[in-house]
């Protein structure tokens, strides 16, 4: 996410890591500097972006946190209680984007709190903010953050079974994506009105009918069920 957020965003950043190197690279690419320590990196940023594993929460806090004012974090699972422990004398926001950032389609989830709209600006550069209660960021993370890894299985489903029916896999490939891409680009353009653009195209009895049917038969709503209770269960 450390790299998404930062090509988005299109900034030199100040960067660190555990000794993997990806803080060279990602400078390299962005423009920054690699720094040595989380204390040095707490002390020249205006913002510090946490986008480690949460379970190292309490070990970066030890270092960055008496040089830190602004402390955004992308943890997830991580709660805003959790980290005004870990940050009390910070500024802390929460927020969990999703990698389409990159490319600034992204949709971030903020949580409600001090900080939170000083922060949207930011995240607005990268897409869509949505600044909701904490109470309901995992159930609106998991119609979001994992969404991106959904629409490629999706996608892969679809190529194959246009190249089984003898498309050829580069062209399958072109006309699902831009098919996906319109068709999500005309919901969106109804206002989120699926049933519409659904019936549209579904003639009785006609070839959409007997797709949508066989979809419905082989489970497809009561897999994206099962998906958000097991993205959102703890």
């Amino acid at each position: 996410m450390a790299r998404a957020l930062a090509r988005g965003w299109g900034e030199p950043v100040y960067a660190t890591d555990s000794g993997s190197g990806r803080a060279k690279r990602l400078v390299e690419e962005v423009g920054g500097e690699a720094l040595r320590s989380n204390a040095e990196l707490a002390q020249r940023a205006d913002a510090l972006v946490l986008c480690h594993k949460p379970y190292q929460l309490e070990e970066v806090a030890a270092e960055a946190a008496p040089h830190a004012h602004h402390v955004i974090s992308v943890l997830g699972a991580v709660t805003l209680e959790r980290l005004r422990a870990a940050y009390p004398d910070a500024t802390v926001v929460r927020a969990l984007p999703n990698t389409p950032v990159e490319i600034r389609e992204g949709v971030t989830i903020v949580a409600e709190g001090d900080g939170a709209e000083e922060a949207r600006p930011l995240f607005e550069r990268l897409g869509h903010v949505f600044v909701l209660p904490e109470r309901l960021l995992d159930a609106a993370t998991a119609t979001t953050g994992v969404t991106p890894a959904y629409v490629a299985l999706l996608l892969e489903a679809h190529i194959d079974a246009a190249v089984k029916h003898g498309v050829p896999a580069p062209l399958a490939t072109d006309l699902a994506v831009e098919t996906f891409a319109g068709s999500t680009a005309l919901v969106r353009a109804r206002g989120g009105d699926t049933l519409s653009v659904r019936r549209e195209v579904t003639s009785p009895g006609g070839s959409t009918a007997r797709g949508l049917a066989a979809l419905e038969e082989s489970g497809v709503r009561a897999a994206f069920m099962a998906a958000m209770k097991a993205v959102t269960q703890t």
